[in-house]
């Protein structure tokens, strides 16, 4: 079991009345300790009990916590009277004095409490590792919702790229920060140490963000592929034993990999500053490069597809891809040359119709074109059994699209993202999602 499936059984656990009494008292000791921190005057006495109360955090069971946030919510929120009050004053006489006033009432003792205890040593580190006990369960537990805002408030604040530094990770790199890229990886597995060394060889390249705070924790690592033109597979990207090409003859940068390693810092963002910033590092070492490239997955492609299954049905000759559809059941569809070639047309118009047409408001529902496209990407190409792994297949049916960075173009194509909504894309790839029965229909209701 995964350590968030883990937290997440535990905060679902049902308990026996002499725990939910223990869980009880601990949250009322580690209560006592936060209110006891929030009269505290003196610096040093402070800071001893930030790392008594943050020490006591800490180890508490998750019943504990619980009871702990619910403790946070009750006495650690505003005063609704001193609110309404400060608002009346501001409403009937909006001058600096009485806007300063609201702003101190509005501000919930939770984010004063969490900054005395960032003073204790490991401080910001220990809030990271609370919040993402709290993401765990604040699914079912609505009314931790201010504690939750309180705390991305402060760490977007300690995040921002001002503290951070970008490093480039090598085979050099402490062992303790490369074993953590093994384990941290999301989309693609590193499978070991050779697989590692192969990722890190001189035509590749991989940087992290890090911060003070949190020294040997990379806060999100891009792996970077140096290519002669578009890669349309990740598996020659990936393979252990693929062929080393000479960086000085590369004339692509393809972002293969790119992976957030604090769920505790979940909202904070940090990839479109690595990439650009990645992208101008590249472009100073190696000026040859020409175009700068994801290869991303498309991960809700299979899952949507499941979902349209009614409205493929309506389209003339729904039946008919329906029933190709079906191959997609048999596990190895894709090594059966007959079942590729019935499929292929089908599927690429099916996935470009996806990623331009499908929204979920004015934004594309696939939150890897959200992100990229955000971050002013052109959506270039859709790689057919770009993927072939077993997670690939699942989720995009093995499909993969390259997000261009142009760096003349990335102002614009974001400009024209969140102002107009637009989904900037190539030609190609909007033939393609016009070529669905489904963008006819779409376009028909």
């Amino acid at each position: 079991m995964s350590p968030t499936n883990f937290l997440k059984h535990l905060f679902g656990t049902v308990l026996k009345p002499d725990e939910r009494a223990r869980a009880q008292r601990q949250a009322r000791q580690a209560a006592n300790l936060c209110r006891s921190l929030m009269s505290e005057r003196g610096e040093v006495s402070g800071a001893a009990l930030a790392r008594e109360a943050l020490a006591l955090i800490e180890s508490l069971p998750p019943a504990a916590l619980e009871a702990l946030f619910d403790v946070l919510v009750a006495d650690f929120s505003p005063d609704p009277a001193a609110v309404l009050a400060a608002a009346e004053a501001y409403r009937d006489d909006p001058s600096q004095e009485h806007l300063i006033r609201l702003q101190e009432v509005v501000e919930p003792p939770r984010q004063e409490l969490f900054r005395r205890l960032n003073m204790a040593p490991g401080g910001t580190a220990a809030l990271v590792a609370i919040r993402q006990r709290l993401l765990v369960a604040i699914g079912e537990r609505p009314e931790w919702r201010g504690i939750d805002a309180d705390l991305a408030h402060l760490l977007a604040s300690w995040f921002n790229r001002g503290f951070l530094t970008l490093e480039r990770i090598d085979w050099h790199t402490p062992a303790i920060v490369l074993e953590k890229l093994i384990r941290y990886e999301a989309v693609h597995a590193i499978k070991g140490w050779g697989d590692l060394h192969r990722r890190l060889e001189k035509d590749r390249r991989c940087f992290a963000f890090f911060h003070p705070a949190l020294p040997d924790e990379p806060l999100i690592f891009i792996e970077v592929a140096l290519t002669r033109g578009l890669a349309a597979s990740v598996q020659p990207l990936i393979e252990p034993d693929a062929p080393i090409l000479d960086p000085q003859s590369a004339d692509a940068a393809i972002f293969y990999s790119i992976t957030n390693c604090q769920d505790g810092l979940r909202g904070v963002s940090f990839g479109n500053l690595l990439i650009k910033q990645v992208a101008q590092e590249l472009g100073r070492e190696l000026p040859r490069l020409k175009q700068f490239a994801t290869l991303s997955p498309v991960p809700g492609f299979r899952a949507w597809l499941a979902t349209a299954r009614e409205s493929i049905a309506a389209t003339p000759r729904g039946g008919e891809l329906l029933a190709s559809l079906k191959l997609l059941e048999r596990a190895d569809w894709y090594e059966d040359a007959a079942a590729v070639r019935e499929l292929e047309p089908q599927l690429m118009a099916l996935c470009a119709h996806y990623l331009v047409n499908v929204k979920r408001g004015n934004e594309p529902v696939d939150a890897v074109a959200r992100f990229h496209l955000g971050n002013g990407a052109r959506m270039e190409r859709l790689n057919w059994l770009a993927d072939r792994s077993k997670a690939g297949m699942q989720r995009s049916a093995g499909m993969m699209v390259n997000y261009l960075y142009r760096i003349a173009d990335v102002e614009s194509n974001h400009e024209a993202y969140v102002g107009e909504h637009k989904v900037v894309a190539s030609a190609e790839l909007r033939r393609l999602a016009r070529d669905c029965p489904l963008a006819a229909r779409s376009a028909r209701g």
